[in-house]
């Protein structure tokens, strides 16, 4: 067992009162903005996308089951997030997503030197999103997606280590269904629901407590339900889009987190967070965007009340050049 974890659970042990730790957001903030799966956006064939973001998230309270308490061991605890990703067009109908998350989290003072941080890579993810219907209805025009995605560990990190650890350390399938309806003055209502399929990981103890007695170190890490409401609108010639989003996740098994205990993947979380974006396009740097985002939430069920900001760059660009017109120059 390493030394933080060690100094994890002594100081835990010593403390009873004030260390029911939580689980906290991962990889749904990171993937959340920008040209995403989860978006109505599609790369045309032979483009590109490539996104380097940056986000910031700290929290000072969490709820142990559905009871919001304050930390008061370990202060306000950060986690910061810088992620690269590209979005692939192999098809105009058909894109790619690849992403790898680099995650630092740490503790403000006065936390005494007591709990260790974490940094390192989180995990590889890909996905597939397909543009399966577009259809002027009205006074605008339906579309409808579907994406497939899939994640690992990057990395051997300490998953059992909430609320620093990186990730949850396992395996996740995810399959979602997401509609659009887009009025011609460039208003536009979207929403998206989703499964989450998530695999086992393994802690670095033999034992642990989830509503019974478990001597293995491999924890269930629960399934979980996906959902998202978006209110956006195109401005300056599609050249700015604004939006308001509602994001919810529900798991669908797990347990509480218990009173004076860590938070441990097997718990039950459930949140509801609202959140504002921003994206634009720069019509005089061809290619170049920028995107920006707070999100706070404002329900939960064993989770962070946590709050976010990011600004991110994009780029797009054509891969693949046209040689027939290269020829035809020479």
């Amino acid at each position: 067992m390493t030394e933080p974890l060690l100094l994890f659970f002594r100081y835990m042990r010593k403390t009873q009162n004030d260390l029911s730790i939580f689980t906290v957001l991962l990889f749904m903030v990171a993937f959340a903005h920008g040209q995403t799966p989860t978006d109505a956006l599609m790369m045309p064939s032979k483009n590109a996308c490539v996104l380097l973001s940056y986000d910031y998230g700290h929290f000072d309270r969490y709820w142990e089951g559905d009871n919001l308490r304050k930390n008061e061991t370990i202060a306000t605890v950060n986690r910061t997030t810088i992620l690269p990703m590209a979005a692939i067009g192999i098809l105009d109908e058909l894109n790619l997503y690849i992403g790898l998350p680099y995650v630092k989290t740490k503790s403000s003072e006065p936390n005494g030197g007591k709990f260790e941080g974490a940094k390192g890579f989180q995990d590889f993810m890909v996905a597939l999103k397909y543009k399966a219907l577009e259809k002027s209805i009205g006074s605008g025009q339906l579309s409808l997606f579907s994406t497939v995605g899939y994640s690992m560990p990057a990395t051997n990190y300490l998953s059992d280590y909430m609320p620093y650890s990186l990730g949850f350390g396992a395996p996740e399938f995810s399959l979602r269904g997401i509609a659009q309806y887009q009025l011609n003055n460039g208003f536009y209502v979207r929403g998206m629901a989703g499964h989450l399929w998530r695999g086992y990981t393994e802690a670095e103890r033999d034992y642990y407590y989830n509503d019974g007695s478990y001597y293995t170190a491999f924890m269930d890490v629960p399934n979980a339900w996906n959902f998202e409401v978006v209110l956006g609108k195109w401005l300056l010639n599609n050249a700015l889009k604004l939006e308001l989003n509602y994001t919810g996740l529900k798991s669908t098994s797990g347990d509480n987190i218990r009173a004076y205990n860590a938070a441990q993947p097997t718990n039950k979380v459930q949140f509801d967070r609202l959140g504002v974006s921003l994206q634009y396009y720069s019509p005089s740097l061809k290619g170049l965007g920028i995107v920006g985002y707070y999100t706070n939430v404002v329900n939960g069920l064993n989770t962070a009340k946590i709050s976010n900001v990011g600004l991110g760059l994009t780029y797009q660009f054509n891969f693949i050049k046209n040689t027939n017109n290269e020829e035809d120059a020479q």
